[in-house]
């Protein structure tokens, strides 16, 4: 079993989907981008989402900023929307925030970040999706 399914259980998708405020690691205003539609998705479903990208661009009417560490309020979870190999440096953020978790979609897998973020008390989850997870685990 690798570490993405041992601790991507339902506890885990479960804990993240109930958060309120989810920071979106390259969330741009490009709407057939999944992380956008991603974006979208929460935001509809009563999840606030805040932007993060280097022009600070606010999508879906929402502030955008340049990085976590610019966000001026508390950040539940971090949806990292980038390849795998990019991954690394946002999970430090997100440790260095304080984020309750972070979240890698599907087939965005960095074991050893996921490793450091679940050492530092951060809930993780990997390689899997939001809009699918949501039915069986998102609110009620």
């Amino acid at each position: 079993m690798s570490t993405a399914t041992k601790h991507s259980d339902p506890d885990s998708i479960r804990r993240l989907l109930a958060a309120k405020t989810w920071a979106f690691v390259g969330l741009t205003d490009t709407p057939y981008r999944t992380v956008y539609q991603m974006a979208a998705f929460l935001q509809r479903n009563g999840v606030r989402i805040v932007p993060v990208n280097p022009r600070a661009e606010s999508v879906l009417g929402e502030q955008g900023y340049t990085d976590l560490e610019g966000i001026p309020f508390a950040v539940d979870v971090v949806g990292i929307y980038r390849r795998s190999e990019f991954v690394a440096p946002h999970v430090d953020e997100a440790i260095r925030i304080s984020a309750d978790g972070v979240w890698m979609p599907l087939d965005v897998v960095d074991e050893d970040a996921a490793a450091r973020a679940l050492d530092a008390g951060l809930t993780v989850v990997m390689d899997h999706c939001p809009k699918i997870e949501w039915p069986a685990y998102g609110r009620r």
